[in-house]
């Protein structure tokens, strides 16, 4: 379910009648309801995994920030494994930084800085490293949970913008084994 300005974009396989009949129009934000997400759950067999606020980037120069390309089991490596595809990896000292193909097939990024590496900008050094990443200068999107207030700072300070948001309901199979808070 994706939310942006005006619209609602439900990406599953239910009717549209479906729908229209659990969301009385110009009730927007009755999408992102426990209620409504519940029972789209339901109907489509699938759990609710999180709602996280949708930003996009333009492509952009890499920036001086060294990357190496890595093929680490990092945690976040193996949690994107699970939602994306044609996955890549870099890393830096203190952090990570994986691209993907996710939802329709556009550019994602998931940055993840170390503990002892917080505070410093790597969080916005890896999120605007990513923007010289992307094949064929695409745009790149980022899901971030919206009570993680220094990922969002990270990600706007990188020329990312908000556009909307989004509720990824996830296949029970895919996420068997998950870490906690996935």
């Amino acid at each position: 379910m994706l939310g942006f300005t005006g619209h609602i974009v439900v990406c599953a396989a239910v009717e549209g009648s479906w729908v229209r009949e659990r969301l009385p129009p110009g009730e927007l934000s009755e999408a992102f309801t426990p209620p409504l997400l519940g029972a789209l759950a339901q109907h489509t067999g699938r759990r609710v995994n999180a709602i996280d606020l949708l930003l996009l980037a333009p492509a952009a120069g890499r920036g001086s920030l060294p990357l190496s390309p890595t093929t680490e089991d990092h945690p976040r490596v193996r949690r994107a494994r699970r939602y994306r595809t044609d996955l890549a990896a870099w890393s830096t000292e203190g952090g990570i930084l994986v691209l993907g193909r996710g939802l329709a097939g556009r550019w994602e990024v998931a940055i993840e800085v170390a503990p002892a590496y917080r505070g410093r900008g790597l969080g916005r050094a890896l999120a605007a490293a990513a923007r010289g990443l992307v094949p064929d200068d695409r745009p790149l999107w980022a899901q971030v949970a919206p009570g993680n207030a220094a990922s969002v700072r990270a990600f706007l300070a990188a020329g990312y913008a908000p556009v909307g948001m989004e509720a990824l309901l996830v296949d029970h199979r895919r996420v068997t084994g998950s870490e906690p808070g996935d």
